[in-house]
């Protein structure tokens, strides 16, 4: 998920085109990489019932003698070797997020894939343990994310775009050699080269959120070495930047809504006592626009207030948990939702944090075209916030940062073919509030032969929120058996 400052539509991040598209958008796939795969990871033991690894692989495709960046790896070694199928590769989305810390944490979930495959999960390049992108300190991170992203006069707004003008500029000044190479067609031949050194002729992929585009990337790229791929919460890749912010934003106040009528129709909701909850949610944030809370020796702004919200609302399970963080500010408290946004931008109680914020910006800014007058920023203004009070006016100068970055985007928006690809599995979510089920309604019409399993329900994702949804990509994903058209799952309760 991306914060704030980048947030597009993601979860971030579909339309995939169907094969007869040979276009200047939509080029035929290339040529295998000219590169020798290794022909095996050396594992080693990292507790837990879990080996880690790495592989090498070139820091630039398209000159592969320059260099190497190192891919990291973790797997959960298959529970029934006698019927092991092979490898399963994870990508939690972001992008930014750690596959190795998502293996770690989904193993369990993911117990009946874990019968018959490894689970292999790895930190993209830029994340993680995989030549992560370093941008600024933790001091001046925390500074940058306090930032109110609402611009309501002219301090304001120059404080924020000084802000993103210093950011990239300190990117370049620590992590230029990345930059250029952490776009996502990258992210993906590494894909390939990681399948080939865990001896899988074929990849069987689950990807969720941004990682349902690093799926259709390697679609596109390698086609013929598809075996399964289950995408999750889909990213079009043909809508532009501007129309994804729109949608999100729209299914974000859905989302907010669901939560608040939740609110009003429980008992137990905190911020539902003496007082609409929507009334005190908006009153909390201009208190907070006006005067953040002291928390210790940190402040909590309506920013980071707002970081906590918007996470909260990917998943149903998270809203009580949300109503008492709410409750406890509005009335003068604003440790919990504090809580809540370190552990979304990735702070540690010691004041560091992840390289989350910094590989989202590189990944995003290396992928995507983005205005850069301010001004079309700004005359998205009333629409954004006719589609959101909340969320419209803190979203409306997200992804500017990228106009000031010192790479430009590798692909523009367009359809991706996956030409000689074997049916692809889609998961919708009807209710989604980061990857609208539009998203996956337009990526099964353009990509022949793909599978759209819908579920009925507000949150970001489906495998981790219905049990009929489970069982069908594990069949999927196990047996290479597809779901019938028009399949429907329920959310669990």
């Amino acid at each position: 998920m991306h914060s704030i400052r980048w947030l597009t539509g993601l979860a971030v991040v579909g339309a995939i085109g169907l094969g007869a598209c040979n276009d200047a958008t939509n080029p035929p796939p290339p040529s295998p990489v000219p590169y020798v795969t290794p022909s095996s990871v050396a594992w080693t033991d990292c507790g837990d019932g879990f080996q880690c690894g790495a592989v090498a692989v070139p820091i630039d495709y398209a000159n592969p003698t320059h260099g190497t960046i190192r891919i990291a790896l973790a797997r959960k070694p298959a529970t029934d070797p006698s019927h092991r199928i092979g490898s399963l590769l994870l990508n939690p989305g972001g992008p930014g997020g750690s596959g190795i810390t998502f293996v770690r944490y989904s193993a369990r979930l993911m117990a009946g894939l874990n019968a018959r495959f490894d689970l292999v999960g790895f930190d993209p390049r830029g994340v993680g343990q995989s030549a992560p992108v370093r941008c600024l300190s933790g001091p001046q991170t925390d500074a940058a994310d306090a930032i109110d992203p609402v611009l309501d006069d002219a301090q304001e707004r120059k404080t924020y775009l000084d802000s993103l003008k210093a950011y990239a500029k300190a990117c370049e000044r620590t992590s230029g050699r990345v930059l250029q190479f952490v776009d996502t067609a990258s992210a993906a031949k590494d894909m390939d080269v990681l399948r080939a050194a865990l001896g899988d002729t074929k990849l069987t992929y689950y990807g969720l959120s941004y990682g349902t585009f690093l799926g259709q990337m390697y679609a596109h790229l390698f086609p013929n070495h598809v075996r399964a791929l289950a995408l999750d919460a889909v990213f079009d890749p043909a809508l532009t930047f501007s129309d994804r912010k729109l949608q999100t934003t729209a299914a974000l106040e859905a989302n907010l809504q669901a939560f608040l009528a939740y609110c009003r129709s429980v008992g137990s909701c905190q911020l539902a006592t003496s007082g609409d909850p929507a009334e005190k949610l908006y009153g909390l944030m201009d208190r907070l626009d006006r005067q953040p809370l002291t928390v210790g020796h940190r402040r909590l702004t309506r920013s980071l207030a707002l970081e906590a919200v918007l996470i909260s609302l990917y998943s149903p399970r998270a809203w009580d948990i949300l109503q008492s963080a709410l409750a406890a500010a509005d009335q003068g408290e604003g440790l919990a939702l504090l809580e809540i946004s370190d552990a979304v931008l990735g702070r540690h109680s010691d004041g560091s944090y992840t390289n989350f914020q910094d590989a989202d910006a590189a990944i995003f800014c290396a992928d995507n075209v983005v205005a850069s007058d301010v001004a079309s920023y700004d005359d998205l203004g009333a629409q954004l916030s006719s589609l959101s009070a909340l969320f419209g006016p803190a979203l409306q100068y997200s992804g500017i940062g990228c106009s000031y970055w010192p790479v430009k985007p590798s692909r523009a928006p367009g359809p991706l073919a996956a030409i000689g690809a074997p049916p692809i599995l889609l998961v919708g979510g009807t209710g989604d509030p980061a990857t609208p089920y539009a998203s996956a309604v337009a990526v099964n019409k353009e990509l022949a032969g793909s599978v759209l399993l819908t579920r009925i329900g507000y949150g970001h994702g489906s495998y981790g929120q219905s049990e009929c949804v489970r069982e069908a990509t594990d069949a999927y994903l196990i047996d290479l058996t597809l779901p019938a058209p028009n399949t429907v799952c329920q959310s669990d309760a």
